[in-house]
């Protein structure tokens, strides 16, 4: 218990002081912003800053926060300080990292982006790596809310029927203008994400004064929880599970997003740092249901995380109430994977310069991306075995992409003379991350495809490959322009 409140301590005193030295080192001012210098009504156009926040948090807060710790919480009481320290070092610095490059680059997107401070020949690969990753993303949420709702309908069988909705109000998200679906819905979604969220946290309290030992690990959870003693090594794995609460390269993809519709730079703080620190909050709340939960019915510790996901929610709040709390989950799903759909659209067209103004263009980017996560979504419900390996694969991309746009800012920020050791340690830390689970995961580790080197020599070539790397980037930000 002491641990859960001392890690939503450490988060809003994160944002009060770490936040506030990050945004003096990118110094946010009065220049005008491409909502107004590049307006076009379609994707640049000013929107108000309480609505950027919204679509901000629920473009990036998708299923990572909720499913991801659910999962994560099995490596034990850590996890309540390891995702308020990451967040506040890593994963909000990595927001609003992206997201003022992004606004100074006249809303780029993240290959834009990554090409400009690392070089054209690491970008085209990386741009085609992105992409893939964000279709990943627009097949496991379509995939994740629509078997949430298959679960909540009791006596009929509606996933395809969910997966088709879902997947048809993605490609409208994609192709109508920012403000004519997004931001219209995303308010009423933001107040369902956050009542349900709410309800959770207040139940937990609530129980916390019945029980005290409600989030203290019992002997049976200890038995069985993850260590390298059974194939699940915090590290690398707890970084790679646990992505949207800690960090997660995904969010890069979403920032140029709302880099496009902010009136003035000095909204980034709150609309970029301030959103991963309120979903740090929100993986903090379900990591301490997960808890709860596995320490009251054990056998749940090795059960699909979704149906854990409807077990909390009954435990805490019964079935009407958690039927609200279930549906905020569905919204952060389905509001992630609508703008990760977008991003698609809005990289392709920037990589190839193929202008956007006009619904035609729209829709040639759009469709045949849609058509492949289709097939994604088809291939990934064949077995169970196909949809773990979808969302193991979407996992460690996510991180590679994280990397790659901390490594870009800290290139962007030692040119212009700033501390880039804020992108740069971070990026150090997660690259040995990536690195690692690639060397070591395998099938005979209980992963997908992997060299499957054992777990220390992992961690040596893991830590060689970050430094060089790291060297390289910091030697690259040193020549100035």
């Amino acid at each position: 218990m002491l641990l859960f409140f001392i890690g939503l301590i450490l988060l809003v005193a994160g944002y009060a002081t770490y936040g506030r030295y990050v945004e003096k080192v990118l110094s946010p001012d009065d220049r005008p912003t491409p909502a107004i210098s590049k307006a076009d009504n379609v994707d640049f156009l000013v929107l108000p800053h309480w609505k950027n926040m919204l679509i901000q948090l629920l473009n990036i807060a998708g299923i990572g926060p909720v499913i991801g710790v659910i999962i994560g919480i099995k490596f034990g009481s850590i996890v309540f300080l390891i995702i308020p320290i990451g967040n506040i070092i890593a994963g909000a610095t990595h927001d609003f990292i992206s997201g003022m490059m992004s606004i100074r680059g006249g809303g780029a997107n993240l290959p834009a982006i990554v090409k400009d401070n690392l070089g054209g020949a690491y970008a085209k690969v990386f741009s085609w790596f992105s992409i893939l990753i964000l279709l990943l993303v627009v097949a496991v949420f379509v995939n994740v809310p629509a078997k949430l709702i298959d679960g909540e309908i009791q006596g009929y069988s509606l996933f395809w029927w969910a997966v088709v909705a879902v997947f048809v109000y993605y490609l409208a998200a994609t192709i109508f203008p920012v403000d004519k679906i997004i931001g219209r819905f995303y308010p009423f979604f933001g107040a369902v994400l956050l009542l349900g969220t709410l309800a959770i946290f207040v139940s937990i309290i609530c129980n916390l004064f019945v029980n005290p030992d409600l989030l203290k690990p019992t002997q049976a959870f200890k038995d069985m929880m993850w260590r390298e003693g059974n194939q699940h090594p915090i590290l690398p794995l707890l970084f790679v599970t646990i992505a949207c609460g800690i960090i997660s390269g995904f969010h890069g993809t979403q920032s140029p997003i709302v880099a496009r519709t902010m009136k003035s730079e000095r909204q980034a703080k709150s609309a970029f740092y301030g959103m991963m620190v309120v979903e740090g909050v929100i993986a903090m709340i379900w990591a301490a249901g997960g808890m709860a939960v596995y320490n009251a019915f054990p056998g749940l510790f090795s059960a699909n995380p979704n149906d854990v996901l409807l077990e909390i929610t009954e435990y805490f709040l019964g079935s009407y109430v958690g039927g609200l709390t279930v549906l905020s989950v569905i919204v952060l799903a389905i509001t992630s994977g609508d703008t990760a759909m977008r991003s698609v659209r809005l990289s392709f067209s920037e990589m190839f310069g193929i202008s956007q103004v006009s619904m035609k263009n729209r829709l040639l980017v759009a469709l045949p991306f849609a058509f492949l996560v289709a097939v994604l979504i088809y291939w990934s419900n064949s077995d169970a075995e196909s949809f773990g390996m979808l969302w193991n694969y979407f996992a460690w991309g996510n991180q590679v992409l994280a990397v790659s746009t901390l490594f870009a800012g800290a290139v962007w920020l030692f040119r212009q003379s700033k501390n880039g050791w804020i992108a740069l340690v971070p990026a150090l830390f997660m690259c040995f991350i990536v690195v690692d689970y690639i060397v070591w995961i395998s099938p005979a580790h209980g992963g997908p495809i992997g060299f499957g080197v054992e777990l220390y020599p992992s961690y040596v070539i893991a830590a060689v490959v970050s430094v060089a790397l790291a060297v390289i980037v910091k030697r690259r930000g040193s020549k100035k322009r």
